[in-house]
Order: structure tokens, then sequence, then C-alpha cells
């Protein structure tokens, strides 16, 4: 028998590797009736503030070579709405569900961990790429100070296993993920979109109604390959790869890199039957290697 299960933390075991992407997955309803989310290594989440977000202005959308970008705006129903009408049918899947969240202060940070701290909630999953409004704009995932500060208050709200999504755009993501292991997370998610935008030559117009937004999909898995592999060197903790995946050999790619799960996201909005394949594709590449166990995988890119 071929072992994909891994854990994460002890409080969050994965039957495989491989879990939906926060953003591109809703709340699993949708998805739900295409295949049988059980399926999944774990759930992940649309993010989460404490009260409902409208968003940003249509289009939010733009289809561009080898990737997606979007300008969403984080839309969400709010905590109190997630854990009343979605937490519940999300709960009827044999498969842990993490949660997304974000804010725009620390206190805001602060309680929804706590209101999280839930049973039906296996990990919450921290989005720091947000402009900290009583700080000027600054982003928190941006200074090694502010994140480990932010992440050590997180810490104290919660006993949920606590995961911090980095933001790719730092001048040193080792850094980053130094200062959130020293602040308390229990994993990493490496990582977020890369800042994008696109132009109509005809109208001489932003297409996106917010002007800019962020690019996922294949175009952006080489730099998230390349983050997973630096953070893996620099840190203890588990790391979950997000950006890019979208075929089994992309999963194995980034478990060799140093990841112990990877995200899949925009390639669901393709597919949403990728999760089965690509799920059945690293059972048969770790069959066809001889090797027992997906941890005979992890951190094991051989660079002399």
């Amino acid at each position: 028998m071929i072992d994909t299960s891994v854990r994460i933390t002890e409080g969050l075991s994965l039957k495989n590797p491989v879990l939906s992407a926060s953003g591109t997955f809703a709340y699993g309803e949708e998805f739900s009736e295409v295949f049988d989310l059980s399926i999944l290594g774990g759930i992940v989440t649309k993010g989460l503030s404490l009260v409902p977000k409208e968003g940003n202005p249509t289009p939010r959308v733009y289809e561009t070579a080898c990737g997606l970008i979007n300008a969403i705006g984080l839309e969400n129903v709010g905590v109190d709405a997630f854990i009343a009408e979605k937490l519940p049918f999300l709960k009827k899947f044999n498969t842990p569900v993490i949660v997304n969240f974000f804010g725009t202060t620390d206190e805001e940070y602060e309680s929804m961990a706590g209101r999280l701290d839930i049973e039906g909630v296996s990990a919450i999953e921290m989005n720091v790429s947000c402009p900290n409004v009583s700080k000027g704009g600054l982003e928190f995932g941006k200074y090694p100070d502010i994140l480990e500060r932010l992440v050590s208050k997180v810490r104290k709200a919660t006993k949920k296993s606590l995961i911090v999504k980095l933001s790719p755009m730092v001048t040193d993501i080792g850094a980053m993920a130094l200062a959130a292991q020293e602040g308390g997370a229990d994993a990493l998610t490496c990582s977020n979109t890369i800042p994008a935008m696109a132009i109509d030559e005809q109208t001489w117009r932003p297409i996106l109604g917010n002007i800019t937004g962020g690019l996922s999909g294949p175009a952006i898995k080489p730099v998230a390959l390349k983050i997973v592999w630096e953070v893996s060197r620099k840190v203890r903790i588990p790391i979950i790869a997000s950006g890019g995946a979208c075929t089994w050999q992309d999963i194995v790619q980034f478990l060799l890199a140093g990841a112990s799960a990877v995200e899949v996201g925009s390639a669901s909005l393709r597919d949403p039957f990728c999760f089965s394949s690509i799920i059945q594709g690293v059972e048969t590449y770790l069959e066809e290697k001889g090797l027992s166990s997906l941890h005979d995988l992890v951190g094991q890119l051989k660079t002399s």
C-alpha cells in the first residue's frame, strides 16, 4: 500500500497532499456538485473577514498567457455567516477544513482567530498580504518585526493549527518565514499571487475594474517553486505550496523542493475534475518509483 498521508501539525493530518486553494474554491458548494470533496487532502476556504465584504468593481478576472489575473477584492460572506451557513455544509465531508482569514488591524486578526476556534475547523490560514490601516497602510506581510508580533498575538488567540500565508512581494522571503515561525506559526503557505495588470489597446483602458490584480496559474509556478525551496532551507515547520500547480508532476516538484502539501487553485476553474487525476497521478508516481510513502519525496531535491 502507498502511504500518501502527511501530518502538517498535531491537529492537522491530510490523507493526501492535495488541497484546494483559497479564493478559487469558495466554500466548496459548487465543486461538491461535480465530485466528492472527501477525496481532497484538505479544503481551504475563501478568505474571511469580520464583516461581509463586497469586493472590487467588475470586470474582476482576465485570462492571460499561462495564467489568470483576478481582482476579486476579497469578497466574502463574513465570519458569522460562514459559521452559521457554510461550515455545517463543509463538515459533511471527510476532510479537514482550513479557514483562510484576514484583517486590517491586529485586533481584527485576533478576533477572527478566536471566532474560528470552534469544532469543525481543523486549522486557520492567515492571509498577511493586507494593509494595516493602523500603520498607514503598511502590509503586515512585508516587515519581519510587524509579522512576528502579529503572529504572536494570533497564536495566543487560538488553539487551532496556525498557518501563515506569506506574500511573495518581499525583499527577503526567508526572513519573513523565520518571523512567522518565531511568532508561533505551525506551518507556512508559500505563497500568494503576484501583482499584475492587463490593458485593452483598443480602448486604452485597464481591463480590470480595479486596474490591477493578482496573477496566478502556471505562469507563476517557477517563482513559487523557488520560494518553497528557499523557505524550506530556513525554517523547521512544514510548508504548504501554493502557486501554479496544475498536474501531478507539479505536486511532485513542490514536494521535492520542500513542501509537505500543495494547494491547487486556478487549475480547478478550468477543470474541476483535476483534483482526482492529480491525486491518482501522485499515487502512481510513488508506485512506479518504488516509494512506499510520501515522506520519501519531501525535501529530497538533489542540488549536487
